[in-house]
């Protein structure tokens, strides 16, 4: 994996090569995943393990489970978001997805339900039956919350190989040989209608240079 980086200030960049181990996580991929959009941070400031263990404490006590982790952190320009304001305290919005093997609590079934995004849809506030533990640290914009309940894909078993040796007095049995196929008509259609369509062209170049002449 190939980082570049750049200096928001000095626009100076750096590169840098990293090798990437990726394993299956020990108890399979989370099957309740939630995307969160904090509004009030740069992808960069979620990074650090520090910051993302005070965001999983908070999204643990709105979502009542203990098993949470982060899969993945998206800065929101990359989501189609704008560019912030040069204003001081803009921030470009960073998408949290957050897994665990826990249901949803009441209170993000809520936020997500039809009902809340009709409310979004109309400028009010989402619907939410619990205390926002985020603030004031993270400004979550709930209206923009997602919820995933990922099912495990059944595995079609594959083929069962053998050992490719042929069993003793076992005889090999070819495959049936095609049976033979006139290929005349096909070779005689080929090359006679080309040769068909010239000798018309021909003929209508002729006439029309030999018989459309002025004062012929």
């Amino acid at each position: 994996l190939q980082v570049l980086a750049y200096n928001r200030h000095t626009y100076e960049t750096v590169t840098q090569h990293l090798i990437i181990t990726i394993i299956p996580a020990p108890g399979g991929e989370p099957p309740y995943q939630g995307e969160f959009l904090v509004g009030n941070r740069n992808v960069e400031e979620l990074l650090p393990k520090a910051t993302q263990e005070i965001f999983l404490q908070a999204t643990a006590d709105v979502w009542e489970q203990d098993d949470l982790h982060v899969i993945n952190i998206t800065s929101a320009l990359d989501r189609g978001g704008r560019v912030p304001l040069p204003i001081e305290g803009r921030k470009e919005g960073v998408y949290v997805k957050v897994g665990s093997h826990g249901a949803f609590s009441s209170c993000l079934a809520s936020a997500a339900s039809p009902q809340s995004r009709f409310r979004c849809s109309l400028g009010q506030q989402p619907l939410a039956n619990c205390y926002d533990t985020f603030a004031p640290q993270f400004s979550i914009r709930w209206c923009n919350l997602t919820l995933l309940q990922i099912w495990p894909s059944p595995v079609t078993p594959g083929p069962t190989w053998g050992s490719g040796v042929l069993e003793e007095g076992g005889d090999f049995q070819p495959p049936t040989e095609a049976a033979p196929q006139d290929l005349l008509p096909g070779f005689l259609v080929t090359l006679l209608v080309p040769l068909a369509v010239a000798l018309l062209l021909c003929l209508l170049l002729g006439h029309l240079m030999c018989c459309r002449r002025e004062g012929v």
